[in-house]
């Protein structure tokens, strides 16, 4: 189990990770509002409300939006007003500082019991015309035939396709397929995303480019032959005149 903790307290968040790493959780550790919003997926998140660059209760609003990760605010807010509007903006739980690691413990084993039949059917079989996607299985068909995809390639549609239609931000899809924040992934993604177009054959124009934002994947009956010109991936031109992306050899990010 992946837990993000958003604590901009060194002290606090060290302690913390070393109790929940101790209980056999992985943990990614996010200082910052913006740094919350831009980790990977996860399978649960400990939110500290008071956060340097913004409030503990919009970051909660905002993952909530993008889906059903559960969400357990973690703050010296006791009052019941801000109780309240923790519970209100989307936190499954509420715990107030100081608190015992082993309360916490017991909490986050409530929280996730509670959200697995939620996240159970984030696990499905996707189907879009003829292509299908099976997330549990990391299987994609076209008209029944199998789609070989790379494990990065699958993971480019997964993010797509648990975001329900909604417009992936480029830099969020950089975190959650190769977990990194770094400004030259962005050539990488366009031609990884180029790759699974390419292979997805006619069912490519579901997956659409989003101008300015990032990449989206649509319902069958959105995609067209217009719809898949007009979104193109956005890949700069390369150095050398005589190689183009679309035969790019392999990266080593691609593993």
């Amino acid at each position: 189990m992946r837990i993000l903790l958003v604590e901009d307290d060194n002290r606090v968040a060290e302690a913390l990770t070393g109790s929940l790493r101790r209980n056999g959780y992985e943990v990614w550790r996010a200082a910052s509002a913006a740094d919350a919003l831009a980790a990977p997926a996860v399978d649960l998140v400990l939110l500290d409300l008071g956060l340097p660059d913004g409030d503990g209760i919009e970051v909660c609003r905002e993952l909530r939006a993008r889906g059903s990760v559960p969400v357990i605010a973690v703050t010296a807010r006791g009052g019941e007003p801000d109780r309240v509007r923790g519970l209100r903006s989307g936190a499954d739980d509420y715990v107030v500082k100081p608190f015992s690691a082993a309360e916490l413990l017991a909490r986050i084993e409530a929280v996730l019991r509670r959200s697995m039949p939620r996240r159970a059917r984030e696990d499905r079989l996707v189907t879009i015309g003829g292509l299908e996607i099976d997330l549990p299985r990391r299987t994609v068909t076209l008209d029944g035939q199998p789609v070989p995809l790379t494990r990065k390639e699958f993971d480019l549609l997964a993010v797509l396709v648990r975001a329900d239609g909604a417009a992936v931000p480029r830099d969020r899809i950089i975190v959650e397929v190769w977990h990194t924040t770094y400004d030259g992934m962005s050539r990488t993604l366009d031609v990884h995303m180029a790759n699974l177009r390419g292979k997805l054959g006619r069912a490519g124009s579901v997956v659409r480019t989003v101008r300015g934002v990032g990449y989206r994947l649509t319902a069958a009956d959105e995609a067209s032959p217009e719809a898949a010109s007009a979104t193109a991936p956005e890949v700069p031109p390369p150095s050398d005149p005589g190689h183009s992306a679309s035969a790019a050899p392999p990266t080593p990010a691609d593993i």
